[in-house]
């Protein structure tokens, strides 16, 4: 089975430097793996029979959904099993998780995460609505309500979550925990050691900016 690497629109605006870093480690354990820039949005041109490695809540889906012959698994999945990553330690650290709804029936991917966080020794304390359950951090709606009733969507989503410390696996998750008032944790930065950057904040800016990166991949 062919498989290719799909970084998503988000990631690479974000940042392109952690999707290198993750290629490079899915070659050096997968065999040849080659990067895929094309947005789940546009026709991939991929074999019938490809896989799909994805960061990407909205391509995992896309790529399922809309393209014959095409299946997915999440980066979460790979390095849940993976022998040779290096896990940092958060030392207990308690934290709560928003899952991204484009995952909401993907119950592999929601196990994913958390088998991640546990062997980062991360505490995780779930919120009411969670997994298959989840509610939407408010970006979606993103075109259909208002601008002020999105981010009271954000903060309402935020306001669920048990802890400050709020682990998401989705780039615009970032922009609504931290519009709601928690401190998001994106997944590939805890993975990695690093701090997670707000970046364009406003949900207008942060759409217009994926939307010209969408038109030119």
């Amino acid at each position: 089975m062919k498989q290719v690497y799909a970084p998503g629109c988000a990631l690479m605006i974000y940042k392109p430097e952690l999707a290198q870093k993750i290629l490079e480690f899915l070659n050096k354990n997968l065999n040849d793996i080659p990067e895929h820039l094309i947005c789940c949005r546009h026709e991939p041109y991929l074999e019938k029979g490809t896989q799909v490695i994805n960061t990407c809540a909205g391509c995992d889906r896309r790529y399922r959904e809309l393209y014959e012959g095409i299946s997915t698994v999440s980066l979460w999945e790979i390095l849940a099993e993976s022998k040779t990553f290096p896990f940092p330690d958060y030392n207990g650290m308690e934290m709560s998780i928003h899952d991204a709804c484009p995952t909401r029936t993907e119950e592999r991917v929601h196990s994913a995460i958390r088998k991640l966080l546990e062997r980062m020794n991360i505490n995780i304390i779930e919120p009411k609505n969670t997994r298959t359950k989840a509610i939407c951090c408010g970006d979606s709606f993103y075109g259909i309500l208002p601008l002020e009733q999105i981010k009271e969507q954000m903060k309402k989503r935020s306001n669920e979550m048990p802890c400050d410390n709020v682990v998401v696996y989705c780039v615009s998750c970032i922009k609504a925990m931290y519009i709601g008032g928690k401190k998001p944790r994106y997944i590939i930065d805890l993975l990695y050691g690093e701090t997670t950057g707000i970046g364009t904040l406003e949900p207008d800016a942060w759409h217009d900016e994926l939307q010209k990166f969408i038109d030119t991949h």
